[in-house]
């Protein structure tokens, strides 16, 4: 049997048994209050602003400082916006219509109540007045506003600028922005933040300074360690004893992120040498000639990547972007092509004199340097980066560019398929078997000449690509090359000739010793250093790290 459920008084009744004309009808009219509401929020909102503004109109310094608070605390789209022009001299009033309006750095107008563009600046504007205290009361608004913004990059921003600052008549907002922050970087940044300013202005209250170095402590960069380090003798003996732990462990935090950034930038030099030595591995151990005009392989290289982004630039600018995928491939052909004919008119009648090929290639480099400078003038040329490869990231305390990043992982690639094509096919199995004895290779049926003419090809080419990777981060200019050739055959007899694992571990392990020995030596001594040392070192080890084997090279 069916009990009759009866309601409770002040429950709101069920729409169980409404018909859908009416419960359509409830939601409408719920619709429209709701709508209505916000409406009138808006409008009291409107008018709040408007009523600040007005106080701009009254040409008064008292009426000012009100407008700017209350705008600071009206939360407008356009807040922002006002206070910004009016820091920058921006912002107008019209005398006769009391309409305030501000202009952007085009001087373009728009009406501070809407933010919306005007047609016409009025013919009587007048520029809104400030002293000292006013400009002051703006920075510490539009600070105020940066923290409250929903963007929490703008936050972080704001939140740096602060530390940077150290303005005291900012710790208000930051308090303010701690109370309400719940994203854990902005948060943190906004402890640092308050931590340089106690410091800087607060140093004897303990019950502040004791947090703010925790907080320096737990930031643990060159900034935290100056901050820790201007406490005043003065100080209490366990504001003193805090301090001198805090600096103690950010100076350990710091030494070891140095040798994290000396570590990155080892591997990014490792990564340019291996680009412009691997191909010189290749020629040398296969061909046995000492090749001076390497480098203007490299050279060539840079060049073809700048010819092609001025034809983009002037046929398809909106391709710029894909500029290094037209770039790398056109690089490898133009050097790869070069150094085949350099092979087959100055080199093919130089074999077994060395001395001969070094003379002869050391005149084709001095050839194609002033072949440039006819072309293209003796200027550096300027080689854009594609926005893949431009600005930086933070890792803590290391700073890694996009660009640098790039190469490394080009390097890598370029490593790789070369391996791969020298173990899988038919022309790396007669370069090896040519590099080894080349004497039996040819009895065998291997052309060596045409070998020899692929090989010094291929090797050209492949400082074609490196030239590419170098446009990214050095000057073009005709004497590109020059920089590299040195440090080329320093990778090349340090790994072992013809060894392509041995190129990729001297280039590793010079690109990073010359990285830690610049900060103590510098740079010129610590480059004497290394190579006093790798004289020492082929003084027991000839052939190298890793020296190939085969008959003709044991004999």
């Amino acid at each position: 049997m069916m009990v009759p459920v009866r309601k409770s008084a002040g429950t709101f009744p069920s729409f169980k048994g409404i018909g859908m004309r009416l419960r359509l009808a409830v939601c409408f009219v719920f619709f429209i209050a709701f709508s209505w509401g916000a409406a009138a929020v808006r409008a009291e909102d409107g008018s709040a602003l408007a009523s600040s503004l007005n106080r701009f109109a009254a040409d008064s310094f008292s009426e000012t400082e009100a407008a700017i608070a209350e705008i600071t605390a009206s939360g407008a789209p356009t807040a922002p916006a006002i206070l910004q022009a009016a820091s920058d001299r921006r912002l107008f009033y019209s005398p006769s219509t009391k309409a305030v309006f501000y202009k952007d750095a085009a001087g373009k107008a728009f009406d501070a109540a809407s933010g919306q563009p005007l047609d016409a600046t009025p013919s009587d504007a007048k520029a809104v007045r400030f002293n000292n205290k006013l400009r002051g009361m703006l920075e510490t608004a539009l600070g105020a506003l940066m923290l409250q913004s929903p963007d929490i990059s703008k936050r972080l921003e704001a939140a740096a600028s602060i530390f940077k600052s150290r303005d005291p008549k900012k710790l208000e907002a930051i308090d303010s922005a701690l109370a309400n922050e719940r994203d854990g970087r902005v948060k943190q940044a906004l402890q640092e933040a308050k931590a340089a300013i106690v410091l800087s202005t607060a140093a004897d209250d303990k019950n502040l300074v004791l947090p703010a170095i925790a907080a320096l402590r737990s930031r643990g960069d060159q900034d935290a360690l100056a901050l820790l380090r201007s406490l005043p003798e003065t100080t209490p003996e366990d504001v003193r004893k805090a301090a001198n732990s805090a600096i103690q462990s950010v100076e350990t935090n710091v030494a070891l992120w140095n040798v994290a950034q000396n570590l990155w930038y080892g591997l990014s030099l490792s990564s340019v040498l291996l680009l412009a030595a691997i191909g010189l591995a290749i020629t040398f151990g296969v061909m046995g000639v000492i090749n001076m005009a390497h480098g203007e392989m490299v050279m060539l290289g840079a060049y073809t990547t700048f010819v092609v982004q001025e034809v983009i630039r002037a046929s398809a600018p909106h391709l710029f972007g894909y500029s290094l995928a037209f770039a790398i491939p056109m690089a490898f052909l133009v050097s790869g092509a070069v150094g085949v004919l350099i092979e087959r008119t100055v080199i093919r009648f130089l074999y077994g004199r060395p001395l001969d090929t070094l003379l002869a290639t050391w005149g084709v480099s001095l050839i194609l340097q002033q072949l440039v400078r006819t072309i293209f003038g003796p200027t550096n040329q300027d080689v854009g980066a594609p926005p893949f490869m431009s600005g930086t990231f933070t890792v803590g305390q290391l700073a890694i560019t996009w660009n640098r990043l790039w190469i490394i992982v080009f390097a890598g690639l370029i490593f790789t398929a070369l391996l791969l094509a020298l173990k899988y096919t038919s022309l790396g199995l007669q370069m090896r078997a040519v590099t080894q004895n080349r004497r039996m290779a040819s009895s065998m049926g291997i052309r060596t000449g045409a070998v020899d003419a692929m090989t010094f090809g291929l090797g050209s080419a492949i400082a074609g690509l490196a030239g590419v990777a170098l446009s990214q981060i050095d000057n073009v200019s005709p004497n590109l090359g020059q920089g590299y050739i040195v440090d080329s055959f320093l990778v090349v007899i340090f790994g072992g000739v013809g060894n392509l694992w041995g190129t990729l571990v001297g280039a590793l392990t010079l690109g990073i010793a010359n990285k830690f020995l610049e900060p103590t030596a510098g740079a010129v001594l610590g480059k004497i250093i290394l190579i006093v040392l790798i004289i020492l070192f082929i003084q027991k080890r000839p052939r190298g790290l890793f020296a190939l084997k085969g008959r003709a090279i044991e004999a």
